[in-house]
C-alpha cells in the first residue's frame, strides 16, 4: 500500500520560475499587490462591519470518525478528495443537532490501472461529534449507502492524483443532485483534457451521470478540485443566477498564484434540461491571480503566496444573523523557505534542493520571494522524503474574502488577481496531525507536515462546518465540525 502511494506522488511537476511577490500589510488592514509595472493597486479595505464573518465566529465541535467497509477501493483510506452535505439525508436518525448526512469519497486511484475502481463515493450519518486527543476516542459515523462507483466511464481515465470536488444541491429546476468536478495531477496531454463538470442522482445505485461539460476556455488547473454552492441571495442580484463555484490551486501556481473561482451553471432551462455534453459552459470569473504558466514573474498572487500552499476546499459561508465570507481550506506554505526537492535530515531549517535542476529555475526561496543566496550550497546528500515543493513550515489555515470583492470581479470593478483575504485562522490545535506516522517521506513530520486538509462543506441552515483532516485515523480521514457563529 505505502508503496503504490508513494508512486503516485513521486510524479510532481517542475515549475519555471523566477521573481517574487511582494507581501501585502496585515490581513486586517487593507492589502496591495505587486505588478509587473512595479505600480501598486489598492485591494478591498478591511471589513468592520456587522457582516464580516470573524475568527471568533468560529467555534470548535470536535470531530469523527469515518466507517469502513474492507480493502481498497471500499475504504476510506488514501481518500477524503471530495465531500459534500446532503441536507435530506439520514431522515429516520436521531434528533441530536446533527441532521442530515454526508457524501465521502473513498480511496483514490493510482496510475496506470493499479486501481481503476478508486475514489468511489459513500453515505454516512453524521454522529455528534467529540473533542478529544485520542482518535479512538471518537464517535464513528455508519454507511447510509455503500461506495459505489458512479463515473460511469465519464472521467475513467483521469486517475494521476486525481482532484474531485462534489456539491449536493436541490433546485428547483433540477431537484436534488450532486453535481461534480473531476481532473487529475497532469493534464497537458490530449487525452487527459476532457471536459471537468457533470452531474449524478443521489441514489449511488443508479448515479445517471449527465454531462460532461467545460468551464468555458480556462485552464483544467484552475476548474476541477472543490466545488460548492453560492447562495440564492448573492447568485440572483449579481451572478444572472448561476448557482455553484468551482476552482482549484495547482501547486507551483499552474493555477494561478492563489485559489481560483468560477461561477457557473450547467442547466439551459427551467426545467432543469443539461447543457449539451461536451459543451463549454458560460462562466463567471469570480477569483483568479496570474498563472506562473503565462509568466516567470510572481505577481498579481495571493499574499504571501509561496509555491507549496495547497487550497482543497471551499464554501460559500452565510450565516441566519447575515454574516458571511468566501472561505478556502488548505494546508499554507508559510516557512521562512520553501523550496523544490526534499526535506534536509537536519530539521526544518535548512533546505533541500533537487540538485538537477540547479541552473534552469529557482528553487529556493526566503519568505518574501527572494532566491535563496546560493541553492548550491542547498543540496544535501540523504535527503528523509519524497522530491517536491517543501516549506520549512505549514499551517493547515482558512482564509476569508469578502464576497463582495468577488462579485466586483464578475462585474468588472476589479480585477480577477485584486481580491485578497481579509482575515484567516489557523486550525492545527484541532488535529491529530497524523499520529500512527502514516507515509511519512511523503507527508513530512512535524512543523513540515504537508497534505494536512481534504475537502470540506457546508450545512447552511444550522451554520456546520465539515472539514477532512487527511491521514488521521491511520491512513484514513476523520471530520472536524466547527459552528460559526
Amino acid at each position: 500500500m505505502k508503496r503504490m502511494v508513494v508512486l503516485v506522488y513521486l510524479f510532481i511537476s517542475i515549475w519555471i520560475i523566477a521573481g517574487y511577490c511582494v507581501p501585502g500589510e496585515a490581513l486586517e488592514k487593507p492589502t496591495q499587490v505587486n505588478q509587473e509595472d512595479s505600480q501598486l493597486v489598492e485591494t478591498s479595505s478591511s471589513r468592520t462591519t456587522s457582516a464580516a464573518l470573524r475568527p471568533e465566529d468560529f467555534t470548535y465541535l470536535g470531530a469523527f470518525r469515518l466507517p469502513d467497509d474492507g480493502d481498497r477501493p471500499n475504504t476510506f483510506a488514501y481518500g477524503g478528495e471530495a465531500m459534500t452535505f446532503n441536507p435530506s439525508g439520514d431522515p429516520n436518525g436521531p434528533s441530536d443537532g446533527f441532521p442530515g448526512s454526508l457524501f465521502v469519497m473513498g480511496h483514490n486511484r493510482i496510475p496506470y490501472g493499479e486501481l481503476p475502481e478508486g475514489n468511489k463515493i459513500a453515505e454516512i450519518t453524521i454522529p455528534v461529534p467529540k473533542k478529544s486527543r485520542l482518535v479512538s476516542d471518537l464517535n464513528q459515523a455508519e454507511f447510509l449507502q455503500p461506495f459505489s462507483n458512479i463515473d460511469a466511464g465519464y472521467f475513467f481515465n483521469l486517475d494521476e492524483i486525481p482532484r474531485v470536488g462534489m456539491q449536493y444541491l436541490d433546485n428547483p429546476a433540477t431537484g436534488p443532485i450532486i453535481h461534480i468536478t473531476w481532473g487529475q495531477h497532469f493534464q497537458e496531454d490530449s487525452a487527459f483534457m476532457v471536459p471537468s463538470q457533470a452531474w449524478f442522482a443521489t441514489d449511488l445505485s443508479s448515479p445517471n451521470m449527465q454531462g460532461s461539460w467545460y468551464i468555458g476556455n480556462q485552464s483544467f488547473y484552475s476548474t476541477n478540485d472543490y466545488l460548492f454552492e453560492i447562495p440564492l441571495e448573492w447568485a440572483e442580484p449579481y451572478l444572472e443566477g448561476f448557482p455553484l463555484a468551482t476552482g482549484r490551486f495547482r501547486d507551483g501556481g499552474w493555477s494561478g498564484m492563489g485559489p481560483c473561482l468560477f461561477a457557473y451553471c450547467p442547466w439551459i432551462d427551467d426545467h432543469g434540461t443539461p447543457a449539451e455534453s461536451g459543451s463549454r459552459l458560460e462562466e463567471k470569473v469570480l477569483l483568479l491571480y496570474e498563472s506562473s504558466l503565462n509568466t516567470p514573474n510572481i505577481t498579481r498572487c495571493l499574499n504571501d503566496y509561496q509555491h507549496g500552499d495547497e487550497w482543497t476546499g471551499g464554501a460559500w459561508i452565510t450565516t441566519p444573523s447575515g454574516k458571511n465570507a468566501v472561505l478556502f481550506a488548505g494546508t499554507k506554505s508559510s516557512g521562512d523557505l520553501y523550496w523544490y526537492g526534499y526535506l534536509h535530515p537536519d530539521g526544518p531549517e535548512y533546505a533541500c534542493v533537487e540538485k538537477e535542476f540547479i541552473g534552469q529555475f529557482t528553487l529556493c526561496r526566503m519568505a518574501d520571494g527572494t532566491p535563496y543566496p546560493d541553492e548550491r550550497s542547498a543540496v544535501c546528500s540523504n535527503p528523509t522524503s519524497n522530491r517536491g515543493w517543501w516549506s520549512s513550515r505549514f499551517n493547515a489555515r482558512f482564509i476569508l474574502y469578502d464576497p463582495m470583492d468577488l462579485i466586483k470581479v464578475a462585474t468588472g470593478e476589479l480585477e480577477s488577481y485584486q481580491p485578497q483575504p481579509y482575515t484567516f485562522l489557523d486550525i492545527d490545535d484541532h488535529l491529530f496531525l497524523n499520529p500512527m506516522g502514516i507515509e511519512l517521506e511523503m507527508l513530512g513530520t512535524g512543523v513540515q507536515r504537508r497534505y494536512r486538509l481534504g475537502d470540506i462543506t457546508y450545512d447552511r441552515a444550522n451554520g456546520l462546518l465539515y472539514v477532512l483532516e487527511l491521514f488521521a485515523d491511520e491512513a484514513k480521514p476523520v471530520i472536524h465540525v466547527w459552528q460559526i457563529q
